[in-house]
């Protein structure tokens, strides 16, 4: 269920900005290191400048805890053909996506160019 919300809100986010010349696309080693024990704030799709109360916690076992409202999740991540990888229980399916950074910032970028930005909280 959590990846569907991830999905609706990846969906409806603005994709101008693919080619920004600020975000480095991230391979293989430094996809670990940009989200082994980091944790991440969510950006609001409106106002990209505005977090949400939408949190997600990568440890370093492959265990993923996503909270949105308040409300847990626990899922899976790993790395694979320089992607980040998610699974979300009871579905089995992975979904991948392409992860940039800029600074502190990273994003999410799906095969349908549909964008998640997120903020490291620590």
């Amino acid at each position: 269920m959590i990846r569907i919300v991830l999905c609706a809100v990846t969906a409806t986010l603005p994709t101008l900005g693919l080619a920004d010349p600020d975000w480095t696309r991230l391979m293989g080693a430094e996809i670990r290191t940009a989200l082994t024990g980091r944790t991440l704030v969510y950006l609001d799709k409106d106002d990209p400048t505005q977090r949400v109360d939408t949190i997600q916690d990568f440890r370093a076992s492959g265990a993923t805890l996503y909270t949105f409202k308040g409300r847990e999740s626990w899922g899976y991540w790993r790395v694979e053909n320089d992607q980040y990888c998610s699974q979300w229980p009871p579905n089995d399916l992975w979904t991948c996506y392409a992860l940039e950074r800029d600074g502190e910032s990273v994003r999410f970028v799906g095969e349908r160019d549909d964008i998640a930005v997120a903020q490291y909280a620590d």
